[in-house]
């Protein structure tokens, strides 16, 4: 479905302004009085003890201010959702609001015609609340935003143990592949690995790899989505993927996000690849730790290579065809609102990050215990995420791509990975493989 394509002489693109005209039209989020028994479904891919808690505070301000709205709260995850929301949209069964999802999976269901604008939420909000560039992620057609940020997330921030280094006498964190490797050599022993990279066949490690496609140089796609993969850039992160497989635990090949994050919050590893989250669940389930981890960029194949953050730029939209589209705008920007936004950030501090500059100059998002502990990892974090970019939008040159979250879907990535490092087959020959398979997806 192109951005541009018409049918009896109306565009796609007219038809989606005509769509944000009515909503001004019709008042945009003013009052709006609840018909009997309406029910808000919300689905997230984020649902920690400590965020439901937040959610449930947000949902019950928000019911109590609407009489006869009740909002129901479903779990989905990471390596669920795209197999729930297929069903979803198929059966005409959707949610009426989503959060959390990459900003590639927006992009391909926006690019599907299966979302709903979301400009009048973010007009609602206070466009000059967020911060510059927030959402042109999300501007996937000109002028019309698919979805808004939630938060930030600096999602491949190496995780450290400075006790560890000490003891292994490792003076400052590592900045390249070598020093990586050979930090994680030097302190692997006594019942702790080196490092907890995923190589099972799932988003983890498709995502993972094109943080080390990046990190060596190189790039999945061109700037104009021209497929780019087989490179001798790609050959060297799976090279160094591949040597990084016996620093590992014996379960790697069956990691995805949770399991890479228990490793490393459980002390089983000295070194981690994670976000923020790392910060709320080594001081409620490991508190021995909470004094020796702090975060890095992670490292690159050298110093000429800048490092590269994945951000995947947790999101907020709303299916076409979902019901009760004005209150269900309603409540999403709800979402962001005062003392409810600061408690979803302060149920993962510095996992979700604020994308309101307002909140994160809020003096009640600041006085936060592990805010205040942690501030210097969390200001790294913050600066890296906002300059952060994923599959759907590799650079500040890149178009926005649309086929990321097919290609994400697909398991081509892990596959890769798979063939290369537990397969031990030539990485040039396994290059060249995949990026035919990418071209196909692509030219779907």
């Amino acid at each position: 479905m192109s951005g541009n394509s018409s049918k009896g002489g109306i565009t796609r693109r007219a038809a989606l302004r005509g769509a944000l005209a009515l909503c001004a039209g019709a008042g945009g989020l003013g009052s709006l009085p609840a018909r009997a028994n309406t029910t808000i479904r919300w689905w997230s891919t984020q649902s920690s003890p400590e965020q439901l808690a937040a959610y449930r505070f947000q949902i019950a301000a928000f019911e109590a201010q609407h009489p006869g709205v009740q909002v129901l709260f479903e779990r989905t995850s990471d390596e669920g959702y795209p197999a729930q929301l297929a069903a979803a949209f198929a059966g005409g069964n959707v949610p009426n609001l989503v959060t959390h999802l990459p900003s590639f999976a927006v992009a391909d269901y926006w690019h599907a015609g299966l979302l709903a604008p979301f400009d009048p939420v973010i007009e609602s909000v206070g466009s000059d609340r967020f911060f510059a560039g927030t959402n042109r992620v999300y501007e996937i057609e000109p002028g019309v935003h698919a979805a808004a940020g939630i938060g930030n997330t600096a999602a491949n921030m190496l995780w450290l143990r400075t006790d560890l280094m000490q003891r292994a006498g490792i003076e400052s964190a590592p900045e390249t592949w070598d020093e990586l490797r050979a930090a994680c050599r030097q302190m692997q022993g006594r019942g702790i690995y080196g490092a907890q990279l995923p190589y099972a066949r799932n988003s983890a490690t498709s995502l993972v790899i094109v943080c080390f496609i990046h990190g060596a140089g190189g790039q999945v796609l061109s700037p104009d989505l021209d497929v780019a993969i087989d490179s001798d850039e790609a050959a060297d992160a799976l090279e160094f993927y591949r040597s990084m497989r016996e620093l590992c635990p014996p379960g790697a090949t069956g990691y995805s996000w949770g399991e890479t994050l228990s490793a490393f919050v459980s002390g089983a590893t000295a070194t981690g690849l994670y976000a923020g989250r790392v910060l709320v669940n080594v001081n409620t389930r490991n508190p021995r730790l909470a004094e020796h981890v702090t975060c890095v960029p992670f490292p690159t194949v050298s110093a000429e290579v800048p490092p590269w953050t994945f951000n995947d730029y947790p999101s907020v939209f709303i299916p076409a065809d979902a019901p009760d589209q004005e209150m269900t705008r309603r409540f999403a920007a709800w979402l962001y609102e005062g003392e409810g936004y600061i408690r979803q950030l302060h149920a993962t501090p510095g996992h979700i990050l604020p994308v309101l500059q307002t909140a994160a100059e809020d003096e009640r998002y600041l006085d936060h215990e592990l805010v205040r502990r942690y501030r210097d990892e969390i200001a790294l974090m913050s600066t890296s995420a906002a300059a952060g970019h994923n599959l759907g939008w590799e650079s500040p040159e890149h178009r926005i791509n649309v086929k990321a979250g097919a290609l994400v879907n697909s398991g081509i990535l892990a596959e890769m990975v798979q063939r290369v490092v537990l397969n031990e087959e030539q990485p040039r020959t396994v290059l060249a493989d995949t990026a035919r398979r990418i071209e196909t997806i692509m030219n779907a």
